[in-house]
């Protein structure tokens, strides 16, 4: 299925952890807010309220969000950090996170590696295995045509162009993110997700059923904490389905 799993399964799941997604939506908007309260001069902004929308978070808490990173309303202040581990079987994982106090993320992100049988270690064990890349997703449907959408996004620049199961997959470099989004955007595409994210340049493979169990708890207790905005990890297995 891809390291995206399937559309369907990655809607659901978000759709079970709904009020966790608003909170981390509206941190990201916080946080992009702070260069600036205008998304058509603060590109990451835009994207963090695109996103935002996507997910159906409320206008009102889209505008209190931005007011709060601007410094219009009185907010917490969060501080932007990625922690580096080891999963079961030597999966690398990184987890980026929001906080508004450090010592309590970086003692829960360690309870959560120890407890699933990884450990947390040192900035840069594991950030080489990954390449910063810009990832577009498009759901694949009838009304979309793979060679149309292919053309828009190299002509913004495109790096790769990835065919799963029922997605389109558009890499880009973390420059030409922005433009080849906005590009797709105009053209009139639901970009399902859109980031710029960590992407594997080399993958692991779980050792036993036992252990791509663990790993799976381990990235859901990571996904169920607030602090936490995204874990990416070079399993490769699918670990979006539901658990045995």
């Amino acid at each position: 299925m891809g390291r995206h799993g399937t559309i369907a399964g990655r809607k659901a799941s978000q759709d079970s952890k709904r009020a966790a997604v608003f909170t981390k939506f509206t941190r990201a908007i916080i946080i992009a807010a702070k260069n600036g309260g205008d998304p058509a001069y603060n590109a990451s902004l835009k994207n963090a309220i695109d996103k935002a929308k996507a997910i159906n978070l409320p206008n009102d808490k889209i505008t209190r969000a931005i007011k709060k990173g601007t410094g219009e309303l009185e907010g917490e202040s969060y501080e932007v950090l990625a922690f580096e581990g080891y999963g079961p079987s030597g999966v690398a994982i990184i987890v980026d996170v929001l906080t508004d106090n450090k010592n309590r993320t970086t003692s829960a992100v360690k309870h959560t590696f120890d407890k699933n049988g990884g450990n947390l270690g040192a900035p840069g064990c594991v950030s080489y295995m990954f390449n910063r890349k810009g990832v577009i997703l498009i759901e694949k449907t009838d009304a979309v045509d793979e060679d149309t959408v292919m053309e828009t996004a190299l002509e913004a620049g495109m790096e790769d162009f990835i065919v799963g199961d029922d997605y389109f997959e558009i890499r880009t470099e973390p420059d030409d993110f922005f433009a080849v989004a906005e590009a797709l955007r105009e053209a009139g595409y639901e970009l399902l997700e859109s980031d710029i994210e960590y992407v594997p340049n080399m993958e692991t493979e779980p050792k036993s059923d036992a252990d791509q169990r663990a790993l799976k708890k381990m990235i859901a207790a990571f996904e169920d904490n607030d602090d936490v905005q995204k874990v990416y990890h070079n399993c490769a297995v699918d670990l979006d389905g539901d658990e045995e």
